[in-house]
């Protein structure tokens, strides 16, 4: 069963999007009982926290719940519990490759780089407003479907 962790900064708004819409793809295709998904943050100041309101109520606007999740920091054993660990920026990419213990099972990628082949961040919309939460989460949406497609 393949496993996906998705990683950003304080895992409250890029990373439980991209769960939620790769799990959404998932369950489109049917699916569901192949893989593991989850995600995490490189910090832990927000563990235990939901996803910031701003990704759950775009996640809701298209049909994706993501209340349930819970934010959590990046754990050494998440390196053999995971094949593929997405990070959605370069910064998150060296943090993540920074913690890797030698001999890791899982395979670290910047997000889009995996999904399509591109060298781009996932911008963060922590700061922004409501429109960079809309383009983050196309953005996540396409690059989940091609991941998808790769897996």
């Amino acid at each position: 069963m393949p496993s996906v962790l998705f990683v950003c900064l304080g895992n409250i708004c890029r990373s439980p999007l991209a769960e939620g819409l790769f799990r959404h793809h998932v369950e489109k295709a049917r699916r569901t009982e192949e893989f593991h998904i989850d995600s995490a943050g490189t910090g832990g100041w927000h563990a235990g926290d939901p996803p910031d309101p701003r990704s759950i109520e775009i996640a809701r606007r298209y049909g994706i719940d993501i209340t349930g999740q819970r934010a959590r920091q990046l754990l050494t054993r998440d390196f053999e519990d995971y094949d593929l660990i997405l990070g959605m920026d370069r910064s998150n990419v060296q943090t993540i490759l920074q913690r890797s213990p030698v001999g890791a099972r899982a395979k670290v990628h910047l997000f889009l780089k995996f999904a399509d082949g591109t060298e781009t961040d996932v911008p963060d919309p922590y700061y922004g407003g409501p429109d960079g939460f809309e383009n983050v989460y196309h953005t996540l949406s396409a690059g989940c479907m091609s991941a998808l497609g790769k897996l």
